[in-house]
């Protein structure tokens, strides 16, 4: 698969999630459509009570080679927040992917829970070319808002992505 057919398919799963994150926190949206969002770079609901980041760089006190998750979700009323990276991969290493997904945030959650004074979670999102997920990734996307039950996932193609959320 070319790269950008490779980002495209992944920007399309980050703008869903990003989509049901923002019904779920009360973002108003102008459509009704998750094929239709264009996810906006911040999103802050609730008179700043969470902010919605999408493809933003995080500064902290030390340099990452990893610091842009795809998506970031601080919530200062709960005091939490959640760094989402959404990969794409061949059947064979989606438990590879996640793995390597979890360790490449690692450093980044802890100096951001250490800066902000949050609770910090590093949730991947890791979905086979073909639909294929991990035992585990229920569980990941259960953390995130705007009720992320995957239906029946196992069986569906990636293409088949809205019906996961």
């Amino acid at each position: 698969m070319t790269k950008e057919r490779y980002v495209k398919r992944q920007d399309r799963v980050c703008a869903q999630l990003h989509f049901n994150i923002c019904k779920e926190t009360g973002v108003k949206l102008d459509i009704k459509q998750w094929y239709e969002h264009v996810p906006k770079s911040v999103e802050t609901i609730q008179g700043g009570k969470v902010a919605i980041l999408w493809n933003q760089q995080v500064q902290t006190d030390r340099t990452f080679p990893n610091n842009k998750p795809d998506i970031i979700i601080r919530d200062n009323e709960k005091v939490t927040c959640m760094l989402i990276d959404v990969a794409i991969a061949g059947e064979r290493n989606v438990i590879k992917k996640e793995a390597e997904k979890i360790l490449k945030y690692k450093d980044l959650t802890i100096d951001i829970q250490r800066m902000w004074n949050v609770k910090t979670k590093g949730i991947p999102v890791i979905i086979g070319a073909t639909g294929t997920i991990s035992k585990s990734f229920t569980k990941y996307v259960g953390n995130i808002p705007g009720n992320m039950k995957s239906r029946n996932s196992r069986k569906q193609p990636y293409w088949a992505l809205h019906t996961y959320f």
